[in-house]
């Protein structure tokens, strides 16, 4: 750890010998640093980071392809949501087929609600916490904030489709020519 301290040098060097000795003399005053701990065992340092990488390697959802999304549009399931987090100006463009828009900026409240109430704010059943949830947006960074909220709310079957809308589009226009 570093520690600094306040250190007073006086300014005589600088000064003329023509100054009177009884004009104040000001002192500059400049931080000293001083090393006061001993750096952490590499070991541990090692064996900490491998830790941390273990545990967000779980935390992180699955990433799908648009190959693995593709058959979850031609054929919906009760038990699978395939959940646009965009705001709704944006879904206006195009959304995917069989989707439901939940926005991001209203995910963590939503997944506090009653299922009644979700059901008659957004028209779709809530999704149980077991169920697989697929989450997408425009280009994958919000729907990988979008499995992070799931998850802390107790979701545990997420995926992100990572490349998200604008993958979809350029592999279904390439499709079509």
């Amino acid at each position: 750890m570093l520690r600094a301290a306040l250190v007073s040098t006086p300014r005589t060097s600088l000064r003329s010998a023509y100054v009177s000795t009884r004009v104040f003399r000001p002192s500059f005053q400049a931080f000293a640093r001083h090393e006061s701990s001993k750096p952490a065992d590499p070991e541990a340092l090692r064996a900490a980071r491998k830790l941390q990488d273990a545990l967000q390697r779980d935390w992180q959802s699955p990433i799908l392809t648009y190959e693995q999304v593709k058959p979850k549009t031609l054929q919906p399931s009760d038990d699978a949501y395939l959940i646009d987090v965009r705001e709704p100006d944006e879904v206006i463009r195009g959304s995917i087929p069989s989707s439901v828009n939940l926005p991001l900026s209203t995910l963590a409240t939503s997944l506090n609600l009653k299922p009644q109430d979700f059901r008659e704010k957004y028209g779709f059943d809530k999704p149980d916490t077991t169920q697989e949830v697929v989450f997408y947006c425009r280009s994958g960074k919000r729907s990988a904030s979008a499995c992070d909220i799931a998850r802390r709310h107790g979701y545990q079957n997420l995926f992100n489709y990572e490349g998200s809308w604008l993958d979809w589009v350029a592999k279904e226009v390439c499709s079509v020519h």
